[in-house]
């Protein structure tokens, strides 16, 4: 098995450990969970990174990649809800959004076709990783201590850390929603056919 795909492998594991921590609530829970959330947000980018450059693109790859991410974010959405750190409806959202646009691409696979990704997918993608590491961020600086306090806060916290958390998650929820609607327009020949 070639690095992408461990890497893919590990971030499915790292989803499952970040849901045990958030779960299971041990101390300073929300400090560990950011630091899987984080974990598994760099395999996602260095395994698509590794992939291209050496060539090593498999068909487990492309299946399993955007289900892997699919998954952590799913799961982070549902977690704060849970925590209540997020509103249901949020979470309702990009959950059904990564679900249509799955049984949309497997409806293409039905016929012979791929669906690539789009750029609005990616932005998506993007904005979702920033607003779960935002609101994780918020929740766990308290446990941070006097380390926090002396060298990342002074830098990295203010009160506009809050209200970034808050607009992270809305700009993550209306791009997931727009994304989603944009992709299932332009491939609308795929699902009217049947109908």
């Amino acid at each position: 098995m070639n690095i992408p795909n461990r890497l893919t492998i590990s971030r499915f594991v790292l989803t499952f450990a970040f849901l045990a921590v958030i779960f299971a609530r041990p101390p300073f829970y929300e400090t560990i969970a950011l630091v899987l959330f984080s974990v598994a947000g760099l395999t996602d980018y260095f395994d698509g990174k590794i992939a291209r450059r050496d060539g090593l693109i498999t068909h487990f790859g492309m299946l399993m990649d955007p289900l892997a991410d699919k998954i952590l974010v799913c799961s982070a959405f549902i977690a704060f809800v849970g925590c209540g750190w997020a509103p249901a409806w949020m979470a309702v959202i990009v959950v059904a959004r990564e679900l249509t646009i799955t049984g949309l691409r497997l409806l293409a696979a039905s016929k012979n076709l791929v669906l690539a990704a789009e750029r609005f997918g990616k932005h998506k993608t993007i904005s979702q990783m920033v607003a779960i590491v935002s609101v994780l961020v918020l929740y766990s600086y308290p446990q941070w201590g006097v380390v926090g306090k002396l060298f990342v806060l002074p830098i990295f916290w203010g009160p506009w850390v809050v209200w970034f958390a808050r607009l992270a998650l809305w700009v993550a929820v209306i791009l997931t929603f727009t994304s989603g609607a944009i992709y299932l327009w332009r491939n609308r020949r795929l699902y009217l056919a049947d109908l």
